[in-house]
């Protein structure tokens, strides 16, 4: 016999719901005590005090004591719960144009370790990217107890990506097609035995700055992210707007001059071929494919007062502004925060930008509308990889094992009681993953 709750959902059910409600308020609010999160999840403490014993028994969170600062009401300080820094975490990777990115990344978005290796990607081969990466990566997997355990990876590439599989059908800028992502990953990195998860670099920032950064706060937000090109992520109703199998907000595609570049993807005039990297170096007499090295230098003139940088750099942001009044027209976003490239530009092209929103957007939508920079800057990526390599972990904390009794760790109250640690049986690994733990860096 099944026992339901009120709205009919197994109790067990109920259950994976509050724990990962618990979890995900950690994780995004950092440490609280056991009354906020009562009064947060709208709990009875008792309730509170049974799942978090169940997190510490998994080895999600501990408790500590909570010490007086100010006047409060008599008795003992309510215990306050934090996530482990030994607990699962992610390692996320940022495949970009110009570098390779990697980082091991716990609960929390705590950074544990990051390392970075500066290279054009495009026309490169995909399987020697890789290798390369897996090399990059290998001294942040060192270590042992204490460390926190990898429990997924997650990728972020600038292209069209199949959620499901982590299927790359195109990453134009890059010159890849075609290229079966998930599976180069998952088995260059088979001593993890860990699932691979893979997502469109706009869609992983975007998630990353509503979370933490610039769209927090906002229902309605996208972040307009690119290095060679440039892709949205787009929020509507608080919700990340994927499309049926994950290709939406392929936005630097759109048409906006018929008799514009050529594109990477083969058509002309695409928004991406306007004010992407290439476009704007183009404009300035530089080599379109100087990288970040050459963008580097046309600021470092335009800061000088040239002439001819100032005059490609406001090209660029009249193009920028017109594609963005479409994306503001048909979204009603309230922020829209420009990140990578764009976001180091808009300095130098704000005038040109606004202009062309002014005169182009529709004025309701238009006056509702605030445009900023990311928060998290280049980290966005990896701290968006590491959400979606994560997700399973927040959504159903029971697919983490209960620990041995040497990690247990329980404090001893003033009253004498130890807090509860739930449950002690123990609990097999999702897929039998091996679990590998990362250095501190």
């Amino acid at each position: 016999m099944v026992i339901r709750g009120e709205d009919g959902v197994a109790q067990a059910e109920v259950r994976r719901r509050n724990l990962s409600r618990m979890l995900r308020e950690l994780h995004l609010g950092g440490p609280m005590s056991r009354s906020e999160l009562a009064g947060g999840l709208g709990l009875n403490r008792s309730t509170v005090g049974s799942l978090v014993g169940e997190l510490v028994a998994r080895g999600l969170v501990q408790e500590r004591r909570a010490y007086k600062t100010v006047v409060q009401a008599p008795g003992r300080p309510s215990p306050v719960v934090e996530l482990r820094a030994d607990g699962p975490a992610a390692l996320a990777i940022d495949l970009s144009t110009d570098w390779i990115g990697a980082a091991v990344i716990g609960l929390g978005a705590s950074v544990i370790s990051l390392a970075r290796h500066d290279r054009p990607l495009s026309e490169t081969n995909p399987a020697q990217v890789v290798d390369e990466l897996h090399d990059l990566v290998a001294p942040m997997l060192q270590g042992s107890g204490g460390r926190p355990s990898v429990v997924a990876i997650g990728v972020s590439v600038p292209g069209a990506v199949r959620a499901q599989d982590g299927y790359l059908h195109h990453a134009p800028n890059l010159g890849w097609r075609d290229v079966p992502m998930g599976d180069l990953i998952r088995n260059r990195f088979i001593e993890l035995d860990v699932p691979v998860f893979v997502g469109n670099d706009a869609d992983l920032a975007a998630s990353a700055e509503h979370l933490r950064g610039s769209g927090r706060g906002s229902n309605d937000f996208i972040c307009l992210w690119g290095e060679g090109g440039i892709g949205a992520g787009v929020v509507v109703g608080g919700r990340s707007l994927t499309g049926s199998a994950g290709y939406a907000g392929e936005v630097g595609h759109m048409a906006v001059d018929p008799d514009g570049y050529l594109c990477h993807c083969g058509a002309r005039g695409c928004w991406d071929a306007q004010v992407g990297e290439e476009s704007l170096l183009r404009r300035s007499g530089r080599d379109p494919l100087g990288g970040t090295a050459a963008v580097a230098d046309l600021l470092s003139a335009a800061d000088r007062g040239d002439e001819v940088a100032l005059a490609a750099l406001a090209d660029s942001g009249r193009w920028l502004g017109i594609g963005l009044a479409g994306l503001v027209n048909i979204f009603n976003p309230t922020r829209v925060a420009l990140g990578g490239l764009h976001a180091r530009i808009l300095p130098y092209v704000r005038d040109a930008v606004v202009r062309e929103l002014d005169t182009r957007a529709m004025a309701a939508s238009r006056a509702m509308v605030e445009l900023t920079t990311v928060a998290l800057g280049a980290n966005a990526l990896l701290l968006g990889a590491a959400e979606l390599a994560l997700a399973p972990t927040l959504y159903d904390p029971t697919i983490v094992p209960y620990v041995g009794p040497d990690r247990v760790e329980t404090e001893q109250w003033r009253s004498g009681t130890a807090a509860s640690v739930g449950h002690s049986a123990h609990m097999p690994s999702q897929g039998g993953a091996t679990r590998i733990s990362a250095h501190n860096g």
